[in-house]
C-alpha cells in the first residue's frame, strides 16, 4: 500500500470539521447597521412553505390595463425567472387569462422574521424598468427602512429616456474595497452590442454632466460622466447591501414586466407541518447523528471514527450547496422532501463507509497485514459503492428534470409537475456527490494516513482480532 504522510490525517480531519462548522453557522459581521455575510450558513436557508409558511398573492394589470394572453404569459415567465434567480424553487404560479390574473404562492425570505407580506410581494412584482436619464431632477423624496433618502419620480429633462434595460446583456452584483477599506457593493452591467454603441454616444454627449440611473420611478444613482465609455460596461452604485445588489442584478437579468402589476388580494400561508416543526426536525436530526456516530465507532473503531468525520463533511457540503455558501452555486429553497433527500444521502454515506470497513475487517480475518488489508479492502469495496451511488445520481437527475422549475414534462402535464419534489432530487444529488468526495476519497486518504502512526497500527483498531498487531 502506498503510504500517505502521517500529518495528512489530522490536517484533513481538522479542515473537514472547520468547513462543516462554517457551513452550518456561517460567518458574518456588521458594518455599521449593515450585516455583511462572508459565508452563508443554515440560518440563511430559505425554508419551504411546508416548513415555514409563505405568501399567497393575486396580481392584476394596474389602472384597468387590458393585457393580452401573450403579455400575461410574458409577465408570468418574468416572475418565475425572478423567483428562480433568488433560489425560490418551492412555488406555485398560474396565469388566469380569463380574468387577467396571475396567482403566485411562495415561501418567506430567510431573514423575514416579521412575515411582512407586502415586502415579500414587492420582491417579485415590481415592474423593474431600468432607464438611463439626463440630469437628476426628481419630484418627491421618501425615506426607506434603513433611514436613507429615496428620490422618486423624474421631472424636467430627467423625464427623457436615453437608454433602457433592453440594452443590458447581463448584470452582476460585485464588491470592492473603497479607500477606507470598507466593502462597497455595486451592480456591474454588460451591454449588448447595440447598447454599447448607444452608451458610448450618451457618455460622449453628456461628458462632464450627470446621467442618472432609475429603476421604475426610483433613482438608483446619479454619477457624473468622466469619460466616453466604449467597452460596453457600466456600473450602478448606491450604498447597496450585498442582498440589495444581488436582488437588483436579478431583476435586471429577469427583465421588466410588460405592464405594471397591482395586488388584487394577498394573504399568509401557514406551514403545513406546524410552527415548531423545524425545531423538532433539528433536534431529531442531532439525536440521530449522535446515535449513528456512536454505533459506527463502537462497531468499526478507527474506521468508524473516520467515517463520522467524513459524514460531518458530507453534511456540511450539502448544507453549503443549499444555503448559497459557494458564490457559484445559488441558494436553494429547502422543503420537507429536500430534508428527506439529505437524510437519505447521509444514509448512503453511512452505507459507503460500512462497506469499506467490513471489507477491511474481512481482509484482516484472512491474516493479511494491516497495509495489505487496507489496500485490498478499500479496492474491493469501491465497485459496489460506485454502482449504488451512480444509480441514485441518475434517479436524482431525472427527478430534477421532471419536477424542476423548467421541467421537461411541463408541456405535457403543465405547471403541476413543479413543486417540492425538486428539492428531494437536488439534495439527494448533492449528498451523493458529497459522498463521493468524503466517503470515497477523503475517508481512504485518512485511513492510509492514520495507519502510518505506530500507536495506531493495531489490527484491532481497524476491526481485527483483539491481540492483532
Amino acid at each position: 500500500m502506498k503510504r500517505v504522510p502521517k500529518p495528512v490525517f489530522f490536517i484533513v480531519a481538522l479542515l473537514i470539521l472547520a468547513f462543516t462548522f462554517t457551513a452550518v453557522f456561517g460567518i458574518a459581521y456588521y458594518n455599521g447597521d449593515n450585516k455583511v455575510t462572508v459565508f452563508k450558513g443554515i440560518n440563511d436557508i430559505r425554508w419551504g412553505i411546508d416548513i415555514r409558511g409563505g405568501v399567497e398573492a393575486t396580481f392584476k394589470p394596474a389602472d384597468g390595463y387590458d393585457a393580452t394572453d401573450e403579455q400575461l404569459d410574458s409577465a408570468k415567465s418574468i416572475i418565475e425567472l425572478r423567483m428562480v434567480s433568488q433560489g425560490i424553487t418551492d412555488y406555485e404560479l398560474y396565469a388566469d387569462k380569463g380574468s387577467d390574473r396571475i396567482i403566485v404562492r411562495f415561501p418567506w425570505k430567510s431573514d423575514d422574521e416579521e412575515h411582512n407580506a407586502v415586502d415579500a410581494i414587492n420582491e417579485i412584482s415590481s415592474t423593474a424598468q431600468l432607464t438611463f436619464r439626463p440630469g437628476k431632477e426628481y419630484e418627491t423624496t421618501d425615506i426607506d427602512s434603513n433611514g436613507e433618502y429615496v428620490y422618486k419620480t423624474p421631472k424636467g429633462d430627467t423625464q427623457t429616456v436615453l437608454m433602457d434595460g433592453s440594452s443590458v446583456k447581463s448584470a452582476e452584483a460585485q464588491v470592492y474595497q473603497d479607500n477606507n477599506g470598507e466593502a462597497q457593493y455595486v451592480v456591474s452591467l454588460e451591454l449588448t452590442d447595440d447598447g454599447a454603441k448607444t452608451f458610448a454616444d450618451i457618455t460622449s454627449t453628456y461628458l462632464n454632466q450627470t446621467v442618472s440611473i432609475w429603476m421604475d420611478d426610483i433613482m438608483l444613482s446619479a454619477p457624473t460622466v468622466q469619460a466616453t465609455i466604449t467597452d460596453g460596461k457600466a456600473q450602478i452604485s448606491g450604498d447597496f447591501t450585498a442582498d440589495e445588489a444581488t436582488a437588483l442584478a436579478n431583476k435586471i437579468n429577469a427583465g421588466a414586466l410588460p405592464f405594471q402589476l397591482e395586488t388584487a388580494n394577498y394573504g399568509q400561508v401557514s406551514p403545513t407541518l406546524g410552527e415548531n416543526s423545524l425545531t423538532a426536525m433539528a433536534v431529531a436530526g442531532i439525536i440521530a447523528i449522535i446515535v449513528v456516530s456512536l454505533i459506527m465507532i463502537f462497531f468499526y473503531r478507527l474506521p468508524g471514527l473516520i467515517a463520522v468525520i467524513s459524514l460531518c463533511g458530507q453534511m456540511g457540503l450539502t448544507i453549503a450547496a443549499v444555503s448559497g455558501f459557494f458564490t457559484t452555486i445559488p441558494s436553494f429553497t429547502m422543503t420537507l422532501p429536500g430534508i428527506a433527500g439529505m437524510i437519505l444521502s447521509i444514509g448512503m454515506g453511512v452505507d459507503c463507509n460500512v462497506i469499506t470497513a467490513e471489507r477491511i475487517k474481512e481482509e484482516l480475518r484472512t491474516g493479511r497485514t494491516l497495509d495489505s488489508a487496507l489496500e485490498k479492502g478499500t479496492k474491493n469495496s469501491l465497485s459496489a459503492i460506485i454502482d449504488g451511488n451512480m444509480t441514485v445520481v441518475i434517479v436524482s437527475i431525472i427527478l430534477m428534470l421532471v419536477f424542476g422549475p423548467a421541467n421537461i414534462l411541463s408541456v405535457i402535464f403543465g405547471e403541476s409537475t413543479t413543486g417540492t419534489i425538486y428539492a428531494f432530487g437536488y439534495t439527494l444529488l448533492v449528498g451523493v456527490i458529497s459522498n463521493f468526495i468524503m466517503g470515497i476519497f477523503l475517508t481512504r486518504l485518512m485511513l492510509r494516513s492514520a495507519a502510518g502512526y505506530k500507536f495506531l497500527r493495531h489490527k484491532w483498531l481497524f476491526g481485527g482480532a483483539k491481540n492483532g498487531k
